[in-house]
């Protein structure tokens, strides 16, 4: 590593066992906006991120409530790996909330900069060293691994937090951490801090992405002498969130040769806390977004093809993931070809030629193309008639004061099944009954759900366009019908027979 962020070159030669992470998810993470999990999404992730090797799993805030303690003892009660840990402000009883639930140690948060010091908590510089020792040896005494964050490190003055360092550490503190908890600095500033308080003993940072610098602080706080990076998995957080856990992870791996996790659980983890938290990454955010292993352009479509490294920086593969083709108004003919070998299409170059002219047709009037419209068209243009694994035969739903049911009769490879399921509404039901139909395709889910056009009159016709998952292979399927249900239903199994399709498995009905 070069002397980018300033900081002594001593620091600069690390070895895979310089780094480790402190999962923040759990308790930060919850704090963006609109997030609430419960007792078994957090044991979801908690697990999860142990299986990736994460050392540290701060699970909640005992001091919040009685029911917040109960969900971190679930957390606590897994036997993980992981050292979990418990948020606890300078109050001896939050400590005391911590220990309750069984937890190994816990993220003392004292105030650093004198807007916390004087203005929110009404102290003194003096009050927070003297408390702060008396904190942490009340800690220590009760068995609890003791780490001590100044809040808002990155705006306090360097004198004082070289002094909070010696306090926490000459008490018993098992480590240090630098908080830039609004995201303020950059990686300068980062490196200044970092160093003065490595000089103590063990440093942690925990840096926020107000700025876009989450990723940049961290590895200046590296580089300067920190061995344990705080992160939330995605990013999710409060404001703009914490650094993103699998963006640390690669760029000290890729860019800098350091071995951290298990870089192969990164994409199922996203998974995990996107599912529980319901907030999806962004398409174009690194590691864990949509369009992360995404090509759509010709030119960038034909040399991945040909090389796979030509227009990625490292395989999918390393993250979990898979190279996905897309199709649009820069689709060429070696990524329409791709996409057809996936579902055994073949077609000559003169047939591939209108194939590719009416993709792009259809992506330059404005229309979203998906691998349907491109077999529709393909199917059309060539001699090609698709074989379909499972298709809808009938569906039929109720609602009103009832819960509202629905079932479906399905061909599965040439038998019928029929399957029933109950939802928030009739839809929600028929798309539930479609799932309990088939065993094979429980882990495929619908990652998206748009009415796209409804015609006026008595005889309306309403669009639905559904994009269902299966791992990291998803496919975006559109059917028009008078009845919103069937046009839902008609999609979904659409899309499940792409994806059968794709994958060459075997489709197993429900009572097989």
């Amino acid at each position: 590593m070069t002397d980018l962020f300033g900081g002594s070159p001593e620091h600069t030669q690390l070895s895979d066992s310089d780094v480790r992470f402190l999962d923040t998810t759990l308790r930060d993470g919850e704090q963006a906006p609109g997030v609430s999990l419960t007792p078994e999404e957090k044991v979801d992730v908690a697990t999860a991120l142990d299986a990736a090797g994460v050392s540290f799993v701060e699970a909640g805030s005992a001091c919040t409530s009685e029911s917040e303690r109960e969900t971190i003892r679930r957390v606590t009660s897994q036997n993980l790996d992981a050292t979990v840990t418990s948020f606890a402000r300078g109050l001896a009883g939050d400590i005391d909330s911590a220990l309750d639930c069984d937890v190994d140690g816990v993220n003392l948060v004292v105030p650093a900069s004198d807007r916390h010091v004087e203005t929110k908590v009404g102290s003194s510089r003096e009050a927070v060293l003297t408390n702060t020792a008396e904190l942490v040896e009340y800690a220590k005494d009760h068995g609890l691994w003791v780490e001590v964050i100044g809040e808002d490190g990155s705006r306090a003055d360097l004198g004082f937090l070289d002094d909070l360092a010696a306090a926490a550490m000459d008490a018993g503190a098992n480590r240090v951490c630098y908080a830039d908890t609004v995201g303020h600095a950059g990686p300068e500033r980062t490196a200044e801090v970092v160093e003065t308080l490595a000089a103590h003993g063990p440093t942690s940072a925990h840096t926020h992405d107000d700025l876009g610098l989450g990723v940049t602080n961290a590895l200046a706080a590296i580089h300067a002498g920190a061995d344990l990076v705080h992160a939330t998995v995605n990013g999710v957080g409060e404001r703009a969130g914490n650094v993103a856990l699998e963006e640390v992870v690669m760029a000290l791996q890729h860019v800098y040769g350091v071995e951290t996790l298990d870089t192969t659980k990164l994409a199922d983890l996203g998974q995990v806390v996107s599912r529980t938290t319901g907030v999806r990454p962004a398409p174009n955010k690194a590691v864990t977004g949509a369009n992360a292993f995404a090509h759509e352009s010709g030119i960038h479509t034909d040399g991945t093809l040909k090389d796979d490294r030509m227009y990625e920086p490292y395989p999918p593969e390393q993250v979990g993931r898979e190279r996905r083709i897309v199709l649009g108004k820069h689709t060429g003919r070696a990524g329409a070809r791709a996409v057809l070998s996936e579902y055994d299409v073949s077609a000559t170059d003169d047939e591939l030629d209108r194939v590719v002219a009416r993709v792009k047709d259809l992506a330059e009037r404005g229309k979203r193309v998906t691998d349907s419209d491109l077999l529709a068209i393909a199917e059309d243009e060539t001699d090609h008639e698709r074989e379909r694994r499972v298709e809808l035969l009938e569906v039929t739903a109720t609602s009103g004061s009832s819960t509202p049911a629905a079932s479906v009769r399905l061909a599965v490879d040439g038998e019928e099944t029929v399957a029933s399921g109950t939802g928030s509404g009739p839809v929600d039901a028929a798309v539930s009954a479609v799932r309990s139909a088939l065993l094979d395709v429980e882990d495929a889910h619908l990652t998206s759900y748009h009415v796209d056009a409804v015609t006026g009159g008595t005889n309306a016709v309403v669009t639905v366009e559904v994009t269902m998952a299966r791992g990291d292979r998803s496919v975006t399927v559109a059917h028009s019908d008078a009845d919103i249900t069937r046009a839902s239903v008609s999609a979904m199994v659409d899309a499940l027979d792409r994806l059968l399709a794709e994958s060459n498995e075997k489709a197993v009905p429900a009572d097989d």
